[in-house]
């Protein structure tokens, strides 16, 4: 394995690079989906329900059947790849984000409230933080299934360590499965290794206040 990254170091990088690329687009995306569904779900409480029934449903949808279904409307590549990893992750981000906030005490919130705290800041200023380790869990979550799904993603040409793998399951290439299968895996250990740093990082300030 060592020998073949040392020849052709750019046949391992480049869809590392690809993968990562993938992830970052795909987060940012679903983060700030997720929390514009969850303001609609705070004020609207019948759109919770819907939503998170919703996305359940797709949730259920194998990754292949739902590609095949956007392949036709927005065709092969990134964009569909994205698309698909999004609305998977709205399950984990908008049922962990609904939950941390519904957690809170409401005591804590009235309390806040009664000192003329509006409802948005309220949010802002209570409940996300108080809701943070039901947030970052789901952040994570979110994290670890795009890696894996998005290696499936390479099969509608969408790049990433599913071209690595996928290379070497139809050549019978061992050294290629095994460096996109640890690839992936580590990807994904790394990631949410240095996610839950953060989050420590993100607890250590808050109780130091």
């Amino acid at each position: 394995m060592i020998e073949y990254f040392l020849k052709r170091p750019e046949k391992i990088l480049n869809p590392l690079l690809e993968h990562m690329e993938l992830v970052l687009i795909t987060l940012l995306f679903s983060v700030a989906l997720a929390a514009a569904l969850t303001l609609l779900s705070l004020y609207v409480r019948k759109a919770g329900c819907v939503l998170n029934q919703l996305f359940a449903v797709l949730y259920g949808i194998p990754s292949l059947a739902l590609f095949a279904l956007l392949i036709p409307v927005t065709g092969l590549g990134t964009k569909t790849a994205v698309i698909v990893l999004v609305v998977y992750n709205q399950y984990l981000l908008l049922r962990n984000f609904l939950t941390g906030i519904g957690e809170v005490d409401p005591a804590v919130c009235e309390a806040a409230a009664g000192i003329g705290m509006t409802k948005m800041q309220v949010l802002l200023r209570v409940q996300l933080p108080l809701a943070r380790k039901a947030i970052f869990a789901g952040i994570r979550l979110a994290v670890v299934s795009t890696i894996g799904i998005g290696t499936i993603a390479s099969s509608i040409n969408a790049g990433g360590l599913g071209d690595l793998l996928f290379d070497g399951l139809r050549t019978m290439n061992l050294v290629k499965i095994l460096w996109g299968s640890f690839l992936s895996a580590g990807l994904a250990i790394v990631t949410n290794a240095v996610l839950k740093c953060v989050e420590n990082a993100i607890d250590r300030k808050v109780q130091g206040q």
